[in-house]
């Protein structure tokens, strides 16, 4: 069956090898992210027009409907698939926070996805699809890490969210996960040195990095019908962390 996923931050990193994965499958991927990025636009050229793009800040949370949906992804288009990876990091001490830089962070990992959700969970309704939505976590979570409070509070919440999500609507087929990954080698990780890097892989099982194609086949395996049965949970995929 083929199927319609959105994913968010398909740009690079995590969200570029998601967007592999499902291509794979061969499901098409309405991608969104700021900009469009060489790699995306060379899986566009691989695989047509089941590799679509839009361009959102989704830092507009009010504009989430008119400019994503009502644009991008009218009802006339259905929508089987969520996949939220897009975030942004602001990574500092307890004591420095600053609520500016704490609030648009929100607006990105936080409030964008809830709305998001919202309309993707409307679309698949009006179509009778049982959908399946997937939020990328951190394992800044469950275990802590210096600077990463802020973060993973706003991981936290998606957590609880997608759980309640899934509780809420089960009923009518639409399924709710977390992939909770593990510190993997991403332009959001970028500013650590490679002692610190060290230092994260050594409290791992495994002693190395999350590999990005392990957490884009979980994603795709929450997405597909052999994870039918697997809502309101968080799966991790972190080498081992906890």
């Amino acid at each position: 069956m083929t199927k319609n996923i959105l994913v968010t931050g398909v740009s690079q990193g995590l969200g570029l090898a998601i967007a592999r994965a499902v291509l794979a499958q061969g499901w098409t991927v309405s991608g969104v992210s700021r900009r469009l990025s060489a790699e995306y636009t060379a899986l566009q050229r691989e695989h047509g027009p089941r590799a679509r793009f839009h361009a959102f800040d989704l830092s507009r949370t009010d504009d989430v409907k008119s400019e994503l949906f009502d644009k991008y992804l009218p009802f006339e288009l259905p929508l089987h698939g969520y996949v939220n990876n897009a975030a942004v990091a602001y990574d500092d001490i307890v004591t420095n926070l600053d609520a500016a830089r704490l609030r648009a962070m929100y607006e990105v990992n936080v409030f964008a996805p809830m709305m998001v959700t919202k309309y993707a969970i409307r679309h698949m309704l009006f179509n009778r699809l049982a959908g399946s939505i997937v939020h990328i976590s951190s394992i800044s979570v469950h275990t802590g890490y210096k600077g990463l409070a802020m973060y993973a509070s706003t991981k936290g919440a998606l957590e609880a969210f997608s759980k309640n999500t899934a509780r809420e609507w089960g009923e009518r087929g639409i399924r709710s996960n977390c992939a909770v990954a593990g510190f993997m080698d991403t332009a959001m990780s970028g500013k650590l040195t490679e002692e610190q890097r060290q230092w994260i892989y050594n409290r791992t099982a495994l002693k190395q990095v999350t590999k990005l194609d392990s957490v884009a086949a979980t994603t795709v395996h929450l997405l597909g019908e052999g994870a039918a049965s697997i809502t309101g949970q968080n799966i991790f995929v972190d080498s081992g962390t906890i």
